[in-house]
């Protein structure tokens, strides 16, 4: 299925291409590469007014997930009845404010793959509300990087390490 992956900021440059192939393998990673996925690259005004409207948190974040299957248990992949029901939800990169955040020795596409692996996990049901919800999603994040890790010769660490 599809991955659709749309650039509505001009704070930061993207190189979409690059960030799609990176996506793709996470997906391929996941297991969920038959569900469609929607990616939306915004700017710290638009996150932030989104983070305000959906969590009533007044600031900007660096990623916004929006499953379209409720309540799974964390790590299950959905079971469609319909074709129309093979998707997986849409995931919201605040891509100016991960770009503010970067460290020096960090690689922007490198924190760009991990921020939206952990919203690829949000939408699989893994949440971090809790210490052993945290560990659930942590060892999919650290799973799924270390298989990239492999193919893309990278050293991904997972968003959530170090939360608990």
């Amino acid at each position: 299925m599809s991955l659709a992956l749309r650039n509505l900021q001009r704070a930061v440059p993207l190189r979409r291409a690059l960030l799609r192939q990176r996506l793709q393998a996470v997906r391929g990673a996941l297991g969920v590469r038959a569900f469609d996925v929607g990616v939306v690259c915004v700017d710290n005004r638009k996150i932030q007014q989104m983070n305000r409207i959906y969590r009533e948190q007044d600031t900007p974040t660096d990623v916004l997930s929006f499953p379209f299957h409720e309540n799974l248990k964390a790590g299950e992949i959905p079971q469609p009845d319909f074709p129309d029901d093979y998707n997986l939800g849409d995931i919201f990169l605040g891509v100016e404010f991960i770009f503010q955040q970067c460290k020096e020795d960090e690689d922007y596409y490198d924190i760009l793959t991990v921020t939206a692996t952990h919203g690829l996990c949000h939408l699989l049901g893994f949440t971090h509300s809790t210490e052993a919800e945290w560990q659930k999603m942590y060892q999919k994040e650290k799973q799924v990087l270390q298989e990239l890790n492999k193919h893309m010769g990278t050293r991904l660490q997972p968003l959530s390490r170090g939360l608990f």
